[in-house]
């Protein structure tokens, strides 16, 4: 239990750090103008090419290769500011693992290295200029928790092998510890969990990140070295005859560097820091969750990558924000609002997964704390999709995709989304429609998201008892053209004059209805208003206080589409045989459960590659879907869809094939067709809508 509740602690306290980092953030900083001599204003313009920056790789969330092999981390991070301070270029290379030499550096021509110590031995160290700290935090000791720890024990420390200028500090202070080499962090976390050794000394934010993994529980930070852990640059300088820039060169460039890094503030340098940590997450795999709850831990598992998610976009838009300040408004607002809305649920979600720990065996109310986990996913689900469509209406990024709309299909789709929910509440729900062309161009998916808004809202605002309407009428124009137009009337609380007049603002919403306990963001109406006006139409409002409102979509008139011809449906005798294309081990489980427990047969490809092969081993119809997540190692899911297209086999062109993955742009969607998929399905997967689609 106490295992459970560390896990816990330790996220709340991540996400606190990052709201009051956010909140100091509000305030304008203070910027320091850089200023250099002509020597170095000289030396920056003379430099044409890159500087080659060694980076080492084991040090997360500061310093790694990423998936794609690229630096990563806080001091990427950093560097690239720099870069942009000074103009400066730099060329960032991996350096091996272990103790990296001086020739080793010099030999492969070396200009700078990041993420060095800053310490008397480096300072005096023969071919090497150091710069001032642009990261400063502290080493740790980590040690099993059963474990006494006293200064004058004789006690085994693991030291990574690319860590040894800490050796002469312990070795000169510390006498009775034994120093063991191992060739990674993680293989000093193995040897103290596993009793191999007693202790390992890191920098504070890295363990962090390894303390993540439910294997290492048992493991605790013993805060007594007091050892500070400064990271500087350090300048790779000739001396004798080496062939090296010299030892004058590398003082400029290392002047520069600290009179760039003093230039940055400490708001500048906590957001880089905050943002690498939140960034930067260890990843939970498989084993990670069934070495704890296995049923639990799916959930809390789910509930951290929407928090993460949210945190990264709070981050990002706090960058936009504070890039102008003529801003400063919206930057309070979005605060206030998204701090609301945020920690409301989310310490809902938190109380709610450790009520789970303790219910474990109480199946019945185990699934009703689950029920309430979902709903409460889902919402923040919903905020994650606000604020990217809000973030991309204004950016003017949003792009429609216009197709033929079966207007019958879309009010049977939309009937069945809200008819449960409006019984629910005792609402009467009725829909009128009045067709002159029943199949229209538009955006169907933007036109379907504007009409479930405005029922959303109307029935959040109408009592047990009242009265929901949507009405579809169409007019011919005299130029022949259909004007199609939606309306959705309730018979609800209504809105004051005043608040009528910024409805449609960002933010807006009525303080009544907020004191009253109606949950929102006021996005929504927002983003309908602005997808309206995107699609050449409009948006408007009729209300009266304690009489209903009443808003009215008019769509853009336009030439209904050509005919299109009779479908000839085959009705299938049995479900589907689904197979499933997904590189990540637990989603892969967890769709395969899904599909299985609605009586779907289905199986697992770990990669495209694969995917393609299972294809092409198949006899020809025994595959009838294939859901493909589209990033994917060896092959991904755009390079397979097309390669099963053009297989010469009569099922490679009847295949339905649904592109199942996070990246839900419109880009990636036109991508996904083009590459002969049939259709979309975004992350996180909503699995009523799922199972709909495939049972189609």
């Amino acid at each position: 239990m106490n295992k459970c509740l560390r896990f816990i602690f330790s996220l709340f306290t991540v996400y606190t750090l990052l709201s009051n980092t956010l909140a100091v953030y509000a305030e304008p900083r203070d910027q320091h103008t850089l200023i250099l001599t002509d020597e170095e204003k000289e030396y920056i313009s003379a430099r044409q090419e890159p500087l080659k920056v060694g980076f080492v790789q084991d040090r997360i969330p500061v310093s790694f290769p990423n998936e794609n092999g690229e630096f990563d981390g806080i001091s990427r991070y950093i560097l690239d500011h720099l870069s942009e301070v000074t103009g400066l270029k730099f060329n960032y290379v991996a350096l091996p693992t272990g103790e990296v030499t001086y020739d080793y550096l010099l030999g492969e021509g070396f200009d700078l290295v990041t993420s060095v110590e800053y310490n008397d031995e480096n300072k005096k160290a023969r071919g090497i200029l150091i710069s001032n700290p642009y990261l400063s935090s502290r080493k740790v000791v980590v040690a099993k928790n059963d474990l006494e720890f006293k200064y004058d024990a004789h006690l085994s420390i693991a030291i990574s092998t690319g860590s040894q200028t800490i050796r002469k500090v312990l070795n000169a202070s510390y006498p009775n510890f034994e120093l063991i080499d191992y060739p990674s962090i993680e293989a000093c976390f193995e040897a103290v969990n596993s009793g191999e050794a007693d202790l390992m000394i890191q920098n504070q934010y890295v363990v962090e990140y390894w303390f993540s993994k439910p294997k290492y529980e048992k493991l605790k930070v013993i805060p007594v070295l007091g050892l500070d852990d400064k990271l500087c640059f350090s300048a790779v300088v000739s001396f004798g005859e080496q062939k090296a820039p010299s030892q004058e060169e590398g003082r400029t460039l290392i002047s520069i560097l600290d009179k760039a890094i003093a230039t940055m503030s400490d708001d500048e340098i906590g957001t880089y820091t905050i943002q690498g940590i939140m960034e930067n997450q260890y990843k939970l795999t498989l084993s990670d969750f069934l070495y704890r709850y296995r049923f639990a831990a799916v959930i809390l598992g789910v509930s951290v990558f929407i928090i993460l998610i949210l945190a990264t976009l709070l981050i990002r838009q706090r960058i936009r924000f504070a890039e102008s300040r003529a801003d400063a408004k919206a930057k309070g607002e979005f605060l206030s609002t998204m701090s609301h809305e945020i920690r409301t649920p989310l310490n809902g979600l938190i109380g709610l997964n450790y009520l789970m720990t303790q219910k474990l065996d109480d199946r019945e109310q185990l699934e009703d704390y689950l029920q309430q986990s979902t709903v409460t996913a889902k919402y923040l689900l919903s905020l994650v999709n606000d604020i990217l469509d809000t973030s991309k209406l204004q950016a003017q990024k949003l792009e429609l995709v216009i197709r033929p709309v079966e207007l019958n299909v879309l009010l049977d789709t939309i009937n069945s989304l809200v008819s449960n929910a409006m019984k629910d509440k005792k609402i009467r729900f009725a829909i009128q429609s009045e067709f002159i062309e029943p199949c229209v161009l538009g955006d169907e998916i933007r036109i379907q998201q504007i009409i479930l808004n405005l029922l959303d809202n109307a029935r959040k605002f109408t009592p047990s008892g009242g009265k929901v309407d949507l009405i579809l009428r169409q007019e011919r124009e005299n130029n022949n053209n259909i004007k199609t137009v939606i309306t959705v009337a309730d018979t609800g609380k209504g809105m004051s004059e005043e608040f009528q007049k910024r409805v449609f603002d960002v933010f807006a919403q009525e303080l009544d209805t907020v004191s009253k306990g109606n949950q929102g963001t006021g996005l929504g109406l927002f983003i309908c208003h602005s997808l309206a006006t995107l699609m050449g139409g409009d948006l408007t409002l009729e209300s009266r206080r304690s009489e209903g409102s009443t808003f009215t979509f008019i769509g853009e008139a336009a030439q209904p589409p050509e005919k299109h011809k009779e479908k000839h449906v085959t009705t299938m005798q049995k479900r589907p045989h689904i197979l499933v294309a997904e590189d990540n081990e637990l989603n892969g489980e967890i769709l395969l459960e899904l599909l299985h427990g609605d009586g779907f047969e289905a199986e697992l490809a770990e990669n495209g590659k694969k995917a393609l092969q299972m294809f092409k081993d198949s006899a020809p119809g025994t595959y009838s879907i294939i859901l493909m997540d589209l990033l994917m190692p060896e092959m991904n899911g755009f390079e397979a869809a097309k390669a099963i297209r053009a297989l010469n086999r009569p099922d490679a062109k009847t295949v339905r094939i649904y592109a199942c993955t996070a990246n839900s742009f419109s880009e990636d969607r036109d991508k996904a067709l083009s590459s002969g998929m049939d259709d979309f399905i975004s992350k996180p997967v909503d699995v009523e809508e799922l199972l709909n689609k495939l049972n189609k």
